[in-house]
């Protein structure tokens, strides 16, 4: 007898990983919620846990840090996604393809949420969420 293998795509990806740091974050006190106002506690997480490119040391970014960059970005894109509309697209087979995961929005724009989280990281608040959020057109 043999098991099918579960093979999910990045794009199934996308809603696991964000809903994962949704309750992780909401655990942890953040609003998590997936309405724009979110985006503030986002921010507020990053600069608790991360100095410019490095996690704090004893916070939540010191372990498994990839894979929460990623559930951060996919949370980000999830609540433009929800506020604004439009599609998620990814490329399974691009070996980037956590990093190039890229949101269609309607007006045409197409932004890549995990790498703006990403930049945050590296950068630290001069790539604040929050204006990103609000150079989209959200209600902040």
């Amino acid at each position: 007898m043999s098991e099918d293998l579960l093979v999910t795509s990045l794009l199934d990806d996308v809603d696991t990983s964000a809903q994962w740091i949704a309750r992780a974050l909401d655990s942890s006190g953040y609003r998590a919620d997936f309405s724009p106002p979110s985006l503030r506690d986002v921010e507020q997480f990053m600069r608790e846990h991360s100095d410019v490119g490095t996690p704090v040391e004893g916070g939540l970014l010191t372990a498994d840090l990839g894979a929460r960059l990623f559930a951060l970005g996919c949370y980000v894109g999830e609540t433009l996604r929800h506020a604004l509309g439009g599609s998620w697209e990814a490329d399974d087979d691009d070996p980037q393809g956590e990093i190039n995961i890229r949101l269609h929005l309607p007006d045409g724009a197409v932004v890549w949420p995990v790498q703006r989280l990403m930049k945050r990281f590296r950068n630290g608040p001069e790539d604040s969420i929050v204006g990103y959020g609000a150079a989209l057109g959200l209600d902040m």
